[in-house]
Parts: structure tokens; sequence; C-alpha cells
């Protein structure tokens, strides 16, 4: 069985004993000390905790952005250190959607174009119309109507409703948001977090958000806590 078939069929991540430790010139520093957490389908999860934790560092980890010192990543048994490089960016592209605190779209493209590009880096045969799927994303979010608009001529709450229906584009298992409220006002963010919760509660989407806002945090049914790259409650 193909590792992207595999990955079709999502139930469940795993960490084992995982460690991230980067070597700086005053000594090594251990940003994630042997973690060990599963994550299911359809789960929506909030990882909290101090600034400097090591949240970001494990959203990278599971989202197959950054790989571990030592441990192993199991996704649905498959251990994803087995993979080439360009095996696991190739899984990562149809696995996960990102976003971002700082939305990350590019100036130089419209909106529509900013959705469509993670569709020309993924060498999967598609079973949808990028453009299509696109432009009916955007009319769910609300944001059709600034399809040929540029991101710097959105406000915050539509840029990240632009960010969000990227992370979609290519149909992921999960959806890993780092701080997606950091840069919005209370009420804009309050409507972001609405639209992750109901891409869990109606798509069945694997959601997991990275806050160190505890507020934001208990809106989340299941919540991981960190402390100096531990986790703490999971």
């Amino acid at each position: 069985m193909s590792f992207i078939f595999l990955i079709k069929l999502f139930r469940m991540i795993e960490l084992i004993n995982i460690s991230k430790i980067y070597q700086l010139d005053g000594g090594n520093f251990t940003a994630l000390d042997k973690i060990n957490l599963r994550i299911k389908e359809g789960e929506l999860i909030a990882i909290t905790g101090p600034s400097g934790c090591g949240k970001s560092t494990l959203m990278h980890i599971i989202g197959l952005l950054d790989t571990p010192t030592i441990g192993k990543v199991i996704i649905n048994g498959r251990n994803i250190q087995d993979l080439t490089d360009n095996e696991i960016s190739a899984l990562r592209n149809v696995y996960a959607g990102f976003v971002f605190q700082q939305f990350n779209l590019i100036n130089k493209l419209n909106v529509l174009e900013n959705i469509l590009l993670p569709t020309q880096y993924s060498r999967q045969k598609k079973t949808f119309i990028a453009k299509d799927r696109a432009l009916d994303l955007m009319d769910r979010f609300g944001i059709k109507e600034k399809a040929q608009s540029y991101p710097n001529k959105l406000s915050g709450g539509q840029q990240q409703r632009v960010a969000i229906t990227r992370a979609l584009i290519n149909k992921p298992k999960i959806i890993l948001a780092d701080e997606p409220t950091g840069n919005l006002d209370s009420k804009t963010g309050t409507k972001i977090l609405d639209i992750l919760i109901e891409l869990n509660k109606k798509d069945n989407l694997t959601i997991l958000i990275v806050t160190h806002d505890k507020e934001i945090a208990l809106r989340f049914p299941r919540i991981i806590q960190m402390f100096d790259g531990k986790i703490v409650k999971a």
C-alpha cells in the first residue's frame, strides 16, 4: 500500500518519545523533550502554554514541516522516517493544511492565485477542479468577490479567510493553525475560530490550533498543555 493511499485513509498520527534538540553556540537547546501524543481523526484540539514552551515546534513536527532529533512520527502505523524527503514533501501536501498568524500570503498574487498556489506543488492526480473548488470555498467563507483583489487591499480577517481557504484547497486531513487570531481584533478572531470549529463539526476535519490564550483554548474539547518542551496535560 503506497503512503499516499495510506493518508487517504487517515485515522491517527502518533508521536513516540519525540525530542527536538537544537545545537547552539552556547550549547544544546531542547525544544521538545520526550513527547508522546496521539491525535485521532476528527479531533478538535488546542495546544497551549507560555511563549517558548515548544508549541510551534510540536505543530511543525505533527505537520511534517520539521523532523525530530529523536523519536518516531507514525501515521496510520507507518513510520514517516522511512520515507524519502520527496515522499514526505508529497505526503505533507495532501495530509496537512497550514494557517499562520502572519497569513503568509504573497502580495504580488491576487486572492485566487494565492489560494491555488498549493495545487501547483501537488504531484498527485486531483479528483477535483482546483479553480471550481477554490471559488466554492471562497463563497462559503464570504470572500468570493475578492478573487481578483490583492492581499494588501484586504482586512486582516479577510486575509485569514484567504489563508484558511488556501489551507483547504488540496483537501487535507488535518488543519494546523499557529496563533491564527494573533493579528486580529477579538471580534474578528472569534469569527475565525468559528470557521475552524465549523470545519471540524461539518467536515469532520481534524483541527489543531496553537494558542497562548487560555480563553481561546477553552473553546476546544481537548487541550494539550505544554511547559518547557514537555506535555504536562493531554
